[in-house]
């Protein structure tokens, strides 16, 4: 099969691949035309803004987040400025270009002028840990819907492991026409974390997990992300649209939360609903389980490449939900056997980004492979798309030759899916 797009544009390519990695690749597509395009540099070497160390109680490096523009369809790139940033996502609203991300709490900028200059950034919360990566932005109605995911573990919880069973996904909403830099412009959820949801004693013949950590840990080399229970990461925000939908609501009240699903197997997301209600004249958000018709909660439902960061965008145009995923080929192929250049366990194949379709979030078609890498350490992974007319416009996490890992890469590359309906069959 030939990609639909494997031929890329360069954003930015570290000048030390073995110890700066790009990361969080993330655009935007204003109404001008203009795009905007942020990421974010980790590793030893990677820079640090300061200028937010004095406010951050928690003591973290302040990360260090890219902002880019481009005035002739992704073909060159301007870069405009730094600041600090972790796992962020620009977007408009109301007139202005917001970035939303952390440093540990949660941190917004804003451009009132295309994405030319930006502010110094304004905190959102104080003495917190967040977390997520560029999903999706649902603007409708006049609000600006997303999720962020704050961590947080009660002390007589024990530790272990990569904390994804602590995540809570939190819906965070406001009017578009707000100054979304303010606290109080926002409407934030209740917290869920997977662990309050999920007991792992119920996964019995679900297979989940695939591995038990503290039973296998000791037959994976140092450094690879076991946990203690499987667990919920990196969420995308839908509403269903379709009232033969069973999970419609002809209120627009409810949004459906669409996360990875850290399980050491692969081709299954994790799912929750958020339901707005009025309480004393102000808007609660409630993140809580979605059921079937039978009843039964449905917490993971089967998704391409569920396993792996996915974005979730709808087209108003063909009424379809599109995802852009990780293709997964070979997870059940033994740890010991994998090639060098795999990464992690076998559910971490990284090197094939693929396209889906659906009309209802749940049976998915495949559209095609967007892009490839020559080897299995060469990433295309953790994209983030936009429509731009009848094109799909995507950058994503990549890596050639120099990247240090296929996890820790070394470019981000901008792609173009040309007519991208016409896939649709």
């Amino acid at each position: 099969m030939k990609p639909l797009a494997n031929d890329f544009v360069e954003i930015y390519r570290s000048p030390d691949p073995q110890n700066v990695y790009a990361c969080t690749p993330a655009i935007w597509v204003l109404d001008s035309g203009r795009y905007i395009f942020t990421n974010d540099l980790i590793g030893p070497n990677a820079p640090a803004q300061p200028q937010f160390q004095q406010l951050n109680q928690l003591g973290s490096k302040m990360r260090c987040g890219q902002i880019y523009t481009s005035d002739d369809k992704g073909k060159t790139w301007q870069y405009r400025c730094a600041r600090s940033f972790f796992h962020a996502r620009p977007f408009a609203a109301g007139g202005h270009v917001y970035i939303l991300g952390h440093c540990d709490n949660l941190v917004i900028y804003r451009s009132d002028d295309d994405g030319e200059t930006w502010d110094e950034g304004h905190f959102l919360t104080e003495g917190e840990l967040w977390h997520q990566s560029a999903c999706n932005v649902w603007i409708e109605g006049g609000y600006v819907n997303l999720v962020m995911e704050i961590h947080y573990r009660l002390p007589e919880e024990v530790p272990g492991g990569w904390p994804v069973a602590d995540m809570a996904p939190v819906v965070m909403r406001a009017k578009v026409d707000a100054d979304l830099t303010k606290r109080e412009s926002w409407t934030f959820s209740n917290r869920v974390r997977f662990r309050d949801m999920v007991n792992e004693d119920e996964l019995d013949m679900h297979g989940i997990p695939f591995y038990h950590s503290k039973k296998h840990a000791k037959d994976f080399p140092a450094g690879t992300f076991l946990t203690e229970m499987p667990g919920w990461l990196e969420t995308n925000i839908v509403r269903i649209t379709d009232p033969a939908h069973y999970w419609y609501d002809e209120s627009g009240k409810t949004f459906h939360l669409f996360m990875r699903a850290h399980t050491a197997g692969s081709g299954y997301c994790c799912m929750m609903k958020a339901v707005i209600t009025e309480e004393d004249g102000k808007e609660v958000i409630t993140v809580q389980p979605e059921r079937n018709p039978s009843g039964r909660r449905v917490i993971f439902l089967p998704m391409p490449g569920g396993q792996m960061r996915f974005h979730i965008l709808w087209d108003e145009e063909t009424k379809l939900y599109w995802l852009l995923s990780t293709q997964a080929t070979d997870t059940m192929r033994r740890r010991e056997l994998l090639s060098d250049e795999r990464y992690n366990i076998p559910c971490d194949e990284r090197d094939r980004m693929q396209l889906s379709f659906s009309k209802n979030m749940v049976d998915w078609c495949f559209a095609g492979l967007v892009a490839k890498g020559d080897s299995e350490k060469q990433s295309r992974h953790y994209a983030c798309m936009a429509i731009d007319g009848e094109d799909l416009v995507i950058v994503s996490r990549s890596g050639d030759k120099d990247t240090f890992s296929a996890h820790n890469t070394n470019l981000s590359t901008f792609h173009r899916v040309k007519d991208f309906r016409k896939l649709v069959y």
